[in-house]
Parts: C-alpha cells; structure tokens; sequence
C-alpha cells in the first residue's frame, strides 16, 4: 500500500484525477469504480477539465459506483444517482448505458444486488476502484462490523453516518436509513484502489486504516490486504500518522 500526503485538497484531487486518466488513455475501455461524497468532488472536477481541455475520453468506459440510498428516487437531489449525473457524468462524454448505479428504488432489492454483482463480473471486474473514507473508517457504506468478504447488499447505515450526512439534508430525520453497497470483497477485487481523505476529521480513521490492525471493525483497513492501494490525504488528514510518508511520485505505477 503506497500512501501519499498532499499539502492541499486540490493537490490530492489533482493526483487522483490524474491516475485515474492516466489508467483510461492506457485502457480505453476501462471499468471505473466511482464514489460520493464531498471528498472526490475536487476529483471531478479535474476529471472534467481533463476532458474539456484536453481530450480525455470515456466513450468507451464503464462505470459502477459503489452505493446508493434505498427509498430515495433517481431524481431527487440527495441520491446518488442525481449526484453523479451532476458532477460528472453530464460533463463528460460517458454514454448512459455504460453508467451502472445501485438502484434504491428497485422492487427487489436482494435479486438487484445480485445482478449488480454478476454486470460487474461480466464486464471483467472493476480495474480501478475510488473510494473515500468515514469518519468512521467505513469505505461504501460498509459500516463497522462488516465482513471484509462482504458483497452488494442491504446495509443499515451507522448512526454516526448518518449524521455526518445530515448536512446534506434539511434534518438527521431526512436521513434515509438503508442502504445498498458494494461489498468489501467486492472493493478489494477491483485491479487498482485509490482511496482519498481531506480534513481533519479524517485523520483518526486515516491512521487507523493505515497503520492499524486489519479489522472489520475500521472497514477501510482492509484495504492494507489489497497489493496495488494507493492512499492520498491532505496534510489535515494525515495528522495522526505515526510514520513519514512521500510526496507523489516522478512516475505513477498503475
């Protein structure tokens, strides 16, 4: 596991965008894992810039995201669904089938998280994965206590989740409740992780993640088993690591 400490928010995010292209013009047809939250906006934001200005190009992409609320419909503002169109996908030139979302709002919920594995399955697995991190150290939104073999499922969100998300919402009360995720086992598949953290906030299940035990009870340790994870945090997010860690590399070995 390589971990990366950037002085800023935007250098992060400029080094994630910037691997995660660097793997698309290498692979044109790349399965690109994608994630929510406020944490890989910057990401976005650059991937779209590397668009516009400078040709990058997801014609031939497929997409999966790692979650989405249940009982929130794909047009309203809180899903997932609405939040990926709007900071990425409607900027970029990413065709609609090829963008696979968990559905909240299915009326089988158990069969739609198998079929969501087996789509990724037959599009040959996830080559590169991008995650944040909780407050709480859940990655998705496999919450503490989940197996670290776990697959797509209904989870029921972490009280601490969901008030960290309340701020997105007019009230905790808002909040949904459930969930569908992919799974850890899922996740640690994929050919290439890059798991991001800003923030101070962050810091304590940074550490935890980083040079902690692998348990399910900081679910994004185990990422530690994966052999091709690359951390990147800002300087306010690596507060609380014990040991001294590089600047981005001359070369990105994806």
């Amino acid at each position: 596991m390589e971990v990366i400490v950037k002085p800023t928010y935007d250098e992060v995010s400029k080094l994630a965008a910037g691997m995660i292209a660097e793997f698309l013009r290498c692979k044109p047809r790349a399965v690109l894992g994608f994630a929510t939250g406020s944490t890989p906006l910057g990401t976005y934001k650059e991937l779209i810039r590397l668009h516009r200005e400078e040709g990058l190009d997801f014609s031939q992409a497929v997409t999966f995201n790692l979650d989405e609320y249940i009982g929130l419909p794909k047009d309203n503002d809180q899903s997932y669904h609405y939040f990926m169109w709007e900071n990425l996908f409607k900027h970029i030139n990413v065709l609609e089938a090829n963008v696979h979302i968990p559905d909240g709002m299915s009326e089988d919920l158990h069969r739609h998280c198998l079929e969501y594995e087996e789509e990724i399955f037959d599009h040959g697995g996830l080559d590169v994965q991008l995650l944040g991190i909780g407050s709480n150290g859940h990655i998705a939104f496999n919450e503490p206590g989940s197996s670290l073999g776990s697959r797509t499922r209904i989870k029921t969100l972490d009280e601490k989740t969901r008030q960290d998300n309340a701020r997105f919402f007019k009230s905790i009360d808002e909040v949904p409740r459930y969930c569908l995720t992919m799974g850890i086992g899922t996740i640690l598949e994929a050919e290439k992780l890059i798991l991001l953290a800003n923030g101070a906030n962050k810091a304590e299940a940074v550490q935890k993640t980083v040079e902690g035990p692998i348990t399910a009870s900081v679910p994004a340790s185990a990422i530690q088993l994966h052999p091709n994870a690359t951390v990147i945090v800002d300087k306010a997010a690596s507060g609380k690591l014990t040991r001294k860690y590089p600047g981005a590399p001359a070369m990105l070995d994806l």
